[in-house]
């Protein structure tokens, strides 16, 4: 069966790369005209920035992902680094050179559900195993949902119900549990984890 939701972020993240990078491109004309700068145009700029870098990260995410297609190392890197400068968390990854999408896919969830207990700021490394996928999340003061948590861990499929801005946790949960996988989630007082 088709995962629909995923065809539809698919659809919207495709839709809105093409005038998010005529924006690019005029920035750049502007650049080229020797436009001044200006706290006014910093700040498109920026804007600009981390709305692509938002984009490039949600397309993973959430968007489709056949079983048999990769994503190149370099490419994540990029996606996560860019997604790093207009935020708080810093990203540590480490794999192999040629990763299954799928794959990529569940970890950007895991990070999502992660950022949500790093309001403000930390780190995350990302490594993949021989058993599969081991994310570490630290900062000096983390902010646990523990419901959240426990709802991803269920083996049903994760929580009931959901927020928008909570909709990685029931993705992943569902995700992972048509793999046949429960994620081990691990908290202390200023790092957390989990595995799958």
């Amino acid at each position: 069966m088709q995962d629909f939701s995923a065809l539809v972020s698919s659809r919207i993240c495709h839709d809105l790369i093409s005038p998010l990078g005529a924006i690019g491109n005029g920035l750049e004309l502007m650049a080229l005209q020797g436009a001044s700068p200006s706290p006014e145009l910093a700040l498109i700029v920026e804007s600009f920035e981390n709305a692509n870098a938002r984009l490039q990260f949600f397309r993973v995410a959430f968007g489709a992902a056949e079983p048999d297609q990769r994503i190149a190392r370099d490419r994540v890197l990029m996606i996560l680094r860019e997604e790093a400068r207009g935020g708080k968390v810093v990203y540590h990854w480490n794999s192999g050179d040629d990763l299954p999408r799928d794959a990529v896919r569940r970890v950007f969830l895991a990070l999502l559900c992660l950022g949500a207990a790093l309001p403000h700021g930390g780190a995350i490394h990302i490594e993949a195993t021989h058993q599969g996928w081991f994310l570490e999340a630290r900062s000096s003061r983390l902010s646990i949902n523990e419901r959240d948590w426990q709802g991803l861990q269920r083996a049903d499929g994760g929580p009931d119900a959901t927020t928008p801005a909570k909709i990685e946790f029931l993705l992943l949960a569902s995700d992972l549990n048509q793999t046949g996988r429960i994620p081990v989630v691990s908290i202390d007082a200023d790092q957390m984890s989990v595995a799958f």
